[in-house]
């Protein structure tokens, strides 16, 4: 099965099989944009392949920095700061609300203006979260009632202490990343505990960063070293089919080279707790972040509640987690209001398209409550537009009793272009196996 405008799923008894995912989303870009500061060539393997992590590249090439990809290797020759460039005209982040806002926090000091466009659905994202603490640096940020086109006037910063009232790891890395070419140390104190990709990456590339109680500070005028590094399997990516396995009985799938960070893996408790057995592996660290197996079995269903402390660990996670009671138990979330602002409301999203597959769900005003109550009878789910809802209606639509179609389903181009086809080997490799 393709990514195509709509794709059809068919109802399926188990998964079974082991499989690799595409690089994670949040570290190439971030080990592209610090590549792209440091001096020298740096060369990143497993580049994710969305359409999310190819803007950032080619936002970078319009400001000057080389790049080019050979043999499934992203070379990145840095020239520094100084040696990125005034575009000849916008910079297009396309989907991509991290290549948007993170760019904004390298652009804020540079000695040039830079326009940063999107496509219709990143216009209607909030920005002014971002702006709000680059202003506060000295920044000059012009835009549309907080949305793009962004324009950032580039001047001199001056690093500040910042405490967001909301966790977000976009505002963090923005903010950070802005006091790599600030006067002085910038600090930002987060109200939860959000990815900490960035600060992994930055120690990575040579920057001394310190960490301490919930504070992250850099000093500005570091110099960055070039690297050469393998980008760990996205488990965002990999969410949807540990959900899989877990929600269909007689499931079993192994996903290896998979990343491992601590701030990323709440959805194996989740899991745990919903039934599911779960058995984790580590086999190496690279640039700090672990990687490894990951094995999910069916076991039984359960109840699961998401408390708003979990929120920001399982922020992306959280469409996959809905799909675990498509087919027997119940998952309800509270405290994540924030997916309101993503790629679509996901929430209406979530609730319309698990609906339209005869799945009881319902809106609350910062979360969803979606009840199991035996196999959903399938339908038509419209994605929105958005990767996440594409692939999360594809998990439910599995246990349904008749076909489903998934409407906008090339949005998984953005993060997942093969999602389709590795599910369709999971359903046939199911059908070659004898239940275990």
């Amino acid at each position: 099965m393709l990514a195509m405008p709509s794709a059809m799923v068919s109802p399926a008894r188990r998964l079974r099989g082991r499989l690799r995912v595409p690089g994670d989303k949040s570290i190439s870009h971030r080990y592209a944009l610090l590549a792209a500061l440091a001096h020298g060539e740096s060369r990143l393997s497993n580049y994710a392949p969305g359409a999310d992590c190819r803007s950032t590249l080619a936002c970078l090439q319009a400001l000057g920095v080389a790049v080019h990809e050979q043999a499934n290797v992203v070379h990145i020759v840095g020239r520094g700061f100084d040696g990125w460039r005034s575009p000849a005209g916008p910079l297009d982040a396309g989907n991509s609300g991290t290549s948007m806002r993170m760019l904004m926090g390298l652009l804020a000091g540079r000695t040039f203006d830079s326009t940063l466009i999107g496509d219709e659905s990143l216009s209607r994202r909030p920005m002014r979260r971002v702006i709000e603490p680059l202003a506060r640096m000295g920044a000059r940020i012009d835009a549309v009632d907080g949305h793009a086109p962004i324009t950032v006037h580039g001047v001199p910063l001056q690093g500040i202490a910042y405490d967001p009232p909301i966790p977000s790891a976009q505002v963090k890395s923005a903010v950070l990343l802005a006091g790599l070419q600030a006067r002085g140390t910038t600090s930002v104190t987060e109200p939860a505990q959000t990815r900490d990709h960035t600060e992994r990456a930055f120690a990575a590339f040579g920057v001394d960063v310190r960490t301490s109680r919930g504070t992250v500070s850099v000093l500005g005028g570091q110099r960055l070293t070039p690297r050469d590094l393998v980008v760990p399997g996205d488990f965002s990516s990999a969410a949807f089919w540990m959900v899989a396995a877990a929600a269909l009985p007689g499931s079993r799938v192994v996903i290896d080279e998979v990343g491992l960070n601590p701030t990323r893996i709440g959805l194996v408790d989740v899991l745990r707790r919903y039934g599911a057995r779960v058995h984790i592996e580590e086999t190496s660290v690279v640039a700090g972040e672990p990687i490894g197996s990951i094995t999910v079995e069916a076991d039984r269903a359960g109840t699961i509640e998401i408390a708003p402390a979990e929120v920001p660990v399982l922020i992306d996670e959280l469409p996959a987690v809905a799909a675990l009671a498509a087919n027997g138990g119940e998952v309800s979330v509270r405290g994540a209001a924030e997916l309101r602002v993503k790629e679509s409301d996901r929430i209406a999203a979530l609730v319309a398209g698990f609906r339209a597959l005869g799945i009881d769900a319902d809106e609350r005003p910062d979360g969803f409550v979606v009840r199991g109550s035996g196999a959903p009878r399938g339908g038509v789910a419209d994605a929105r537009g958005d990767h996440r809802m594409a692939m999360a209606f594809a998990i439910a639509a599995l246990g349904a009793v008749r076909p489903s179609r998934v409407e906008g389903a090339e949005a998984v181009a953005i993060s997942y272009p093969g999602f389709f086809d590795t599910l369709a080997s999971l359903v046939a490799r199911a059908d070659e196996e004898p239940a275990s």
